[in-house]
């Protein structure tokens, strides 16, 4: 026995729209949900290296200073994951190489956390400050004994 529209009690009878035109405030509220799955398409492709789409979406008018609830920003992400050519293009648009996040961290620390050497020498020749942050960027490397990023520090 199937039920009619008026008989089902899903979510459409629920709030009196059943078919009928979607009201200005579910319009705005699913903007607003689509607009956030998008931050977080764009989060996880700056993580996972997509420089593709992310590329396609900076062109397209997405900030490149976009930042997580946590600070973190594209940049943080992409040079916390180890993707240079996603670390150029951000600072070729931009991009604060020294851009601390909530926790007083440095895209550049985390490159040197993480031992992504590469995106250390973009970071640091685009101007990062290697005392910058909480650790800093000098510190991290001395805790992980990475002689040579101490070096490119001077």
């Amino acid at each position: 026995m199937s039920r009619t529209p008026e008989e089902h009690p899903g979510p459409s009878h629920q709030a009196g729209n059943v078919g009928g035109p979607v009201e200005p405030a579910t319009a705005a509220s699913d903007d607003a949900a689509a607009a956030v799955a998008l931050a977080h398409a764009l989060f996880d492709a700056a993580r996972q290296g997509d420089a593709a789409m992310l590329a396609r979406y900076l062109d397209a008018g997405v900030p490149f200073t976009l930042t997580n609830t946590a600070g973190d920003s594209l940049l943080m992400l992409a040079a916390y994951n180890g993707h240079p050519a996603i670390v150029r293009d951000l600072l070729a648009r931009g991009a604060d190489a020294g851009q601390q996040n909530d926790r007083a961290q440095t895209p550049l620390a985390g490159a040197v956390f993480k031992g992504h050497t590469d995106v250390v020498r973009i970071l640091a020749a685009a101007g990062a400050d290697p005392d910058a942050g909480t650790p800093s960027a000098r510190a991290a490397a001395e805790m992980f004994g990475r002689t040579e990023l101490l070096e490119l520090f001077g």
